[in-house]
């Protein structure tokens, strides 16, 4: 089952939970989230339903990981 994860890097503090959760995620230089192995621009993604993915989702202090 497929699921869309969006960013939202306004809202991230670069508290760096998500990639202790998922390697889906990674970090810019500056420590604002991105997808990893992926454009910088992109901020949605289809992946495959994770239990580690969704914890990543529900950790996040700020909310700036969404699922849709």
């Amino acid at each position: 089952m497929l699921m869309k994860v969006k960013l939202i890097p306004e809202r991230c503090i670069a508290c760096g939970l998500c990639q202790t959760y998922s390697e889906l995620f990674d970090y810019h230089d500056n420590g604002i989230v991105k997808f990893a192995q992926d454009e910088d621009q992109v901020l949605e993604k289809e992946v495959e339903m994770d239990p580690a993915i969704l914890e990543a989702i529900k950790n996040c202090p700020t909310r700036a990981l969404l699922k849709d």
